[in-house]
């Protein structure tokens, strides 16, 4: 069912002078937010006010990543250039300034109760800091793609990350090593959250799925279905009885153990970059542009029970009976916080030098302080911080038992001869072996055929109420309108989203340029999107070598797709390029320097060895695909007889 009644936008504002790239809801009160843009900026808002509290300045580069810890006392941000920076809200100044990544600072995660943060980036490291000594405590490798999404176990042991090669990995801080791999995502993974009480994982993906993992025994007991577009969001109750997730035009309440969509609220807030809840209020929040926007869910009228199993989503409103068998999710280990005492199991490293990567990534002191001396936090509306950060009447914490420190246990800190791929740098030699499950073989995904008589994977029958499947004789003709309409609003909304997306396009066309229009179809994250457009480029001479560093990238989405008119886009495409382009390319690339300075034969050059390498990498694509037999495999023949000249080259 669809409800959209209960959602409504709360709030628009500008946030910055330049577009927003990041942001972060407060997980305590729900009522703050940080954003961070490309103008260098982060800025502090209370979610139901459009005046900014506090500005922290400091980065040199846009900012990437932003995160609010647990307590709402701490911020820490990532910028383009690696840069990490730990920033206290309360006293309204940085702490602390972290240096080691090579790139983009993709993901940043607070630790449950230590002085240590999680970061990830586009150079596929993941690196654990400690914040008191300003250095990193381990550096996990193993990823071969950025990774998107870090996310750390109640009991603060295990570190979760979500990666764009389409896998998450486990990984045991106290053994310092990877635990497992799940693989069963076919594109790329968004995001991974833990469940609040019990070994379960979420992880949402592009491919539109939300799959769950029980991590007793490392094997995957749901999948979630229904989302017309990626999963960017996903959030337990705090109770943990429901699954919320957040897509581009939707957002869904699910259940598990049998697979069940609650309910569905149709919406249109585009890019949801975070979910929080607070007083029996789901608070979402989106950026376009320079602009964010808030949503507020009335959860008291959203259904977290009940619901028919359908392949994964409700399709009526039979209540769900309890299963007889007491497997399961009842059963299923809970997480119990460990003793957070400063005891002697850590053992202490004696120098800077051990903490040292081998790049010698870690800066000095003294530059690390300059750093901190030009950032500040400007406060710009002094009753609003007031008000949230140095309140008057403190509300008492759930527990009287102070929290203590609590820090990774490191048996040895000697470096190891030799680093094997997947395993985490400057950690301890391997315990007694931790059982992992086995990797499961990789399936492909059948290829969805653009010419059918019936979808593919559907049944007719499924879609009935299980009392109407059971009941004989014909179906009434309310009961027969009644099914027809259950697909109708999730095919709506797709369809409305698409229409405004291409609305978008064509705009920015008219306005501009091609190029302008292809960049802005590619930020849309929809390769729908990007195949319509193609489809119209392909018909006509409105190619040129600017459009081929843009659109190389989405042929390689596209030559991998299940769907065979998504791949037979990409081909053409690919096709025109290396019949129009490759000899300019190459005769480019092979060309002598010429003498003094030529600025248009320079950017020419750069285009050409970025098409030439994008190219380089599609050829080993369209050989695997050309082994294929039939048609598919013909086409991918062709290609590769095209990109033949490519191994000449370089």
């Amino acid at each position: 069912m669809f409800t959209s009644v209960i959602l409504k936008e709360q709030n628009e504002f500008e946030a910055h002078t330049s577009n927003v790239s990041c942001l972060a809801l407060g997980k305590g009160s729900g009522r703050l937010l940080a954003t961070g843009g490309e103008d260098c900026r982060v800025n502090i808002w209370a979610i139901n006010k459009a005046n900014c509290v506090m500005s922290l300045t400091g980065h040199k580069n846009p900012v990437e990543c932003v995160q609010i810890n647990t307590s709402e006392e701490q911020v820490v941000t990532g910028s383009q250039s690696g840069s990490i920076r730990v920033w206290d809200l309360e006293a309204a100044k940085i702490l602390r300034t972290l240096m080691g990544h090579k790139a983009n600072i993709t993901s940043l995660g607070f630790h449950p109760f230590g002085d240590f943060i999680a970061s990830s980036s586009m150079d596929t490291n993941i690196k654990l800091w400690d914040v008191r000594r300003k250095g990193y405590v381990f550096r996990c490798k193993g990823h071969t793609q950025a990774v998107r999404s870090l996310a750390f176990s109640p009991d603060g042991k295990w570190l979760a990350s979500a990666s764009d090669d389409c896998t998450i990995k486990l990984w045991d801080l106290t053994q310092g090593k990877t635990i497992t791999e799940f693989k069963s995502h076919t594109a790329a993974v968004n995001i991974v959250q833990f469940h609040p009480n019990e070994y379960l994982l979420a992880s949402g993906s592009s491919d539109r799925t939300i799959k769950l993992w029980d991590l007793e025994k490392f094997t995957m007991i749901g999948s979630l279905e229904g989302n017309t577009s990626p999963v960017r969001c996903v959030l337990f109750s705090p109770d943990g009885s429901c699954l919320y997730s957040g897509a581009t035009d939707s957002l869904r309440v699910y259940g598990w153990e049998p697979d069940r969509c609650f309910d569905t609220v149709s919406v249109g807030w585009g890019n949801v970059s975070d979910l929080s809840i607070c007083s029996q209020q789901l608070i979402s929040v989106s950026h376009q542009l320079s602009t964010v926007s808030s949503y507020v869910v009335d959860l008291k009228k959203v259904k977290k029970t009940g619901g028919s199993v359908i392949q994964g989503i409700i399709q009526d409103n039979q209540p769900l009976t309890d299963p007889k068998d007491p497997k399961g999710a009842a059963l299923r280990r809970s997480y119990e916080r460990p003793t957070t005492t400063c005891s002697a199991q850590r053992v202490k490293q004696s120098s800077d030098s051990d903490r040292r990567s081998p790049e010698g990534e870690r800066r000095s002191p003294s530059e690390d302080e300059g750093d901190e001396k030009v950032s500040s936090a400007e406060i710009h509306n002094a009753e609003d911080y007031k008000e949230i950060f140095q309140p008057k009447n403190i509300p008492p914490l759930a527990s009287s038992t102070p929290v203590q420190r609590v820090e990774p246990t490191v048996v040895s800190c000697a470096k190891r001869p030799a680093v094997g791929e997947g395993a985490p740098t400057a950690w301890p030699p391997p315990q007694p072996a931790v059982s992992t499950a086995k990797a499961k073989p990789q399936h492909h995904p059948k290829i969805i055929l653009s010419t059918r008589n019936e979808p593919i994977g559907l049944n007719v029958a499924d879609f009935l109420p299980s009392s109407y499947n059971n009941r004989p004789g014909a179906l009434s003709d309310e009961e027969a309108l009644s099914q027809i309409r259950k697909g109708h609003d999730t095919m709506c909304v797709m369809l409305s989203s698409r229409h405004k997306n291409l609305e978008t396009v064509r705009s920015v066309w008219a306005r501009e340029d091609i190029k302008k229009a292809l960049d802005t179809a590619v930020s849309m994250n929809d390769l729908a999107i990007v195949v319509d457009l193609l489809n119209i480029i392909n018909l006509q001479s409105l190619w040129k070598l600017d459009l081929c560093t843009t659109i190389l990238p989405q042929i390689d989405k596209l030559l991998q797709s299940k769907y065979e008119s998504y791949m037979q886009t990409g081909c053409t495409s690919l096709k025109l390029i290396m019949k129009h382009f490759w000899i300019l390319i190459s005769d480019t690339l092979k060309a002598t320097p010429s003498v003094g300075v030529d600025i248009t034969r320079e950017e020419r050059h750069q285009k050409c060895r970025t098409c030439c390498k994008q190219l380089k990498n599609l050829s080993n694509v369209v050989k695997n695909k050309a082994a294929q037999v039939g048609r598919h495999g013909s086409a991918f023949k062709e290609l590769q007889l095209l990109m033949g000249p490519l191994d000449d080259l370089l």
